[in-house]
């Protein structure tokens, strides 16, 4: 037996002698699944998304728990480590992740299963609190105005000179987004800022070019 022989042998009884009694085992699962409600509590409530999916939620609660107990696999056996990397090599995930608040959810419950997993339980419930206050905070900072959509059905084209007229009376910002012309009327589509939508659409609503007026709050991604 040569010195490279004694040396992975060594290594690997170094690594699968780690005694792990029930008491810890159980510790951690437990705080793997205060993390997970936690988790679940603080996405249903921060999400803003118009179709929350409800499973998409449940998996971010259940995945500090499995991460947790491949930690504890992996910390038991080198050999187990070893087969877990092959086996994790194999699994491919197709679902698109459609608002990227949802990944760092997704980050957030991968990595208290593994701070869990390793048995610092107090680092998980500190970068989990921290991590909801950023959240929170972040989400309530607005650096920009968005932008709002004035939605029009005129009767003609001609008409369009005189209601942006009036538009910019009322607003420090407009721009025409789209114009569609049918045979029986103009659709068009006008972005703006503005703090008085009431007085604008009273200042429009006697117009006899207007067929439908639409004043609609613009919620996705906004221009600086």
């Amino acid at each position: 037996m040569n010195f490279s022989d004694v040396f992975n042998k060594a290594f690997v009884e170094g690594f699968s002698n780690t005694d792990l009694g029930l008491m810890e085992i159980v510790m951690v699962f437990g705080m793997a699944v205060l993390l997970g409600g936690y988790i679940f509590l603080v996405y249903r409530s921060v999400t803003k998304t118009t179709f929350y999916s409800r499973h998409f939620n449940i998996s971010l609660a259940v995945q500090p728990v499995i991460v947790a107990a491949i930690i504890l696999a992996v910390q038991s056996s080198v050999v187990i480590s070893l087969g877990m990397v092959g086996a994790l090599s194999i699994v491919r995930f197709r679902t698109a992740v459609k608002d990227p608040i949802d990944l760092t959810f997704l980050f957030w419950s991968i990595s208290a299963g593994i701070i869990c997993g390793a048995g610092l339980g107090e680092i998980a419930v500190a970068a989990s609190l921290t991590v909801t206050v950023m959240i929170l905070f972040l989400d309530n900072v607005k650096m920009v105005r968005m932008p709002m959509l004035l939605i029009l059905n005129l009767s003609h084209l001609d008409a369009e000179e005189e209601i942006l007229g009036i538009v910019s009376e009322y607003c420090k910002y407009h721009k025409v987004k789209s114009r569609n012309l049918t045979k029986d009327m103009v659709h068009m589509i006008v972005e703006l800022r503005t703090d008085k939508g009431c007085e604008l659409l009273k200042a429009l609503e006697g117009k006899e070019s207007i067929d439908s007026i639409t004043l609609m709050e613009h919620d996705g991604e906004a221009t600086f």
